[in-house]
């Protein structure tokens, strides 16, 4: 799935409801929080923060697709395609960055 369908997807989930997309200030407030949980778990896993005594284990997986899922709303309420910003951003890096680093052979 494309970043374009991806964010269709979500357009046509938000589009059953009346109220629409949050505000972009309330879709960053959405975004920090799910930050937050997904830094929360990386520190259980690889920190020094433990779990408490009866906690669920938490998924990586899942908190970076919620943080996907609040861009997805916060591209869409703003009328952003992600796919040409994403290739924007790549052409980018990819030119500035072309010496920055010893390259690497996979």
């Amino acid at each position: 799935m494309s970043l374009r369908e991806a964010q269709q997807t979500v357009d046509r989930w938000i589009g059953q409801y009346k109220e629409g997309y949050f505000p972009p200030l309330t879709n960053l407030a959405r975004l920090t929080e799910e930050v937050g949980e997904l830094a929360r778990e990386l520190n259980h896993r690889f920190g020094e923060k433990t779990k408490k005594p009866g906690e669920a284990d938490g998924s990586v997986a899942m908190e970076l697709a919620d943080i996907l899922f609040v861009v997805f709303c916060l591209a869409n309420s703003q009328g952003i395609d992600l796919d040409a910003a994403f290739a924007e951003m790549m052409r980018k890096v990819t030119s500035r960055d072309a010496d920055r680093w010893t390259k690497k052979v996979r």
